[in-house]
């Protein structure tokens, strides 16, 4: 079925074959051709190396190129997923704070709503009480009670009389009337009480009473003189005695008379006297009104000082000023002679007094009256109950 020119692979051993002697003839130009092949394969080889050399650099700069464009890549990535951490955890802080923001918010609203629920828990309750002990007082009081409750408000007057305006003279009025209605109860189990209302009594009627209004209107009426009291003149020392001579009979002695006459008569027209030790100045009319003004500055002192009960800053200012008016003004003065007597006597007064602290029959008037009121409550229960 296989022709010779379908199969083209058999011709050459044909030829072969047939023309052996060909081949033979022919030697000499194979040789040569090989030959020259030989001589060019050197030249391919070297080709072909620059060839691989050069495919070698280049697969080295591309792999480099992606090498380093890879290692850029990363540090874009990893940079955007430091970013990312970074954001995540900002906004996980801002999260927590605001989670933290939402459990304070929860906390101080419960602890609000809690303090609201106890504090109208306790109104309810003492209303309930104040109830309670209204209804028993209604129901069950007693005309006596009335009493024990006008001493009761008596003897906390009495408190706020000493302790806010110390006023004991009003004090010890209210505690007597205050024991004027507990003796009008005439309740065997009261006597403790009014022992206690007894010692109050005492201790008040003990307290200084102080002429606050006394002073100052004193205090006042010596600020007013201070301008028509005498400033003292310049103190001089005593003059010596001088001899005065005498002219003689004695007819030798013309010369001592002579001169004994020229003194007289030149004594007529001038007089010398020596005088010795410190002579006091008098005062320039600009010092005249500062001593006056400070004066009157002392007195202001001592004016404040009653009514802020400052005991060593009232005698020390009634000290200084009475110090200033002996050393500048005439102390042979009737006027200032008052003036000082006055100002001494002032600064001998008290301006502070120390109170008592507490009304020992203040609690236990309020003992008494809530444990009436307690035992009328739990007996109006019982009823109830009942």
């Amino acid at each position: 079925m296989t022709s010779n020119n379908n199969n083209p692979q058999k011709e050459p051993e044909n030829q072969q074959e047939v023309t052996p002697s060909s081949t033979e003839s022919s030697s000499p130009s194979y040789s040569a051709a090989t030959t020259s092949a030989a001589k060019k394969e050197p030249t391919n080889n070297a080709s072909g190396r620059r060839l691989g050399i050069i495919a070698i650099a280049i697969s080295i700069v591309i792999g480099g190129s992606l090498f380093a464009y890879t290692q850029y890549q990363q540090h874009q990535y990893q940079n955007r997923i430091d970013h990312l951490q970074a954001k995540l955890f900002e906004t996980q802080q801002t999260l927590k704070a605001q989670l933290d923001k939402g459990q304070q918010s929860l906390d101080d609203t419960e602890n609000l709503l809690k303090t609201k629920t106890d504090t109208a828990l306790k109104q309810q309750q003492k209303s309930i009480e104040s109830l309670q002990m209204a209804v028993a007082d209604v129901k069950g009081r007693r005309p006596n009670d009335w009493l024990l409750a006008e001493a009761d408000y008596l003897v906390k007057m009495a408190g706020r009389k000493l302790y806010l305006e110390h006023d004991p003279e009003t004090a010890t009025q209210l505690m007597e009337s205050a024991d004027q209605r507990i003796a009008s109860l005439n309740d065997p189990s009261l006597v403790n009480l009014r022992q206690a209302m007894a010692d109050d009594i005492t201790t008040l009627h003990g307290i200084p009473l102080i002429d606050k209004d006394g002073l100052v209107l004193r205090l006042n009426s010596l600020e007013q003189k201070i301008d028509q009291l005498p400033l003292a003149n310049a103190i001089l020392p005593d003059a010596q005695e001088e001899k005065h001579d005498v002219v003689s009979e004695n007819i030798n002695d013309w010369q001592h008379n002579l001169l004994t006459s020229l003194k007289d008569f030149a004594g007529n027209f001038i007089t010398f006297r020596s005088r010795d030790g410190n002579v006091v100045p008098l005062l320039s009319p600009k010092q005249d009104f500062y001593l006056r003004e400070n004066l009157k500055a002392k007195l202001e002192t001592a004016i404040r000082a009653v009514y802020d009960r400052q005991q060593e800053v009232f005698t020390n200012s009634l000290e200084t000023a009475n110090t200033w008016t002996q050393s500048f003004f005439n102390s042979d003065n009737k006027q200032v002679q008052n003036f000082r007597a006055t100002v001494a006597e002032l600064a001998k007064q008290k301006v502070t007094v120390k109170y008592p602290t507490t009304l020992s029959s203040q609690a236990q008037l309020s003992d008494i009256i809530r444990e009436r009121l307690r035992r009328e409550v739990t007996s109006m229960t019982g009823e109830d109950k009942q």
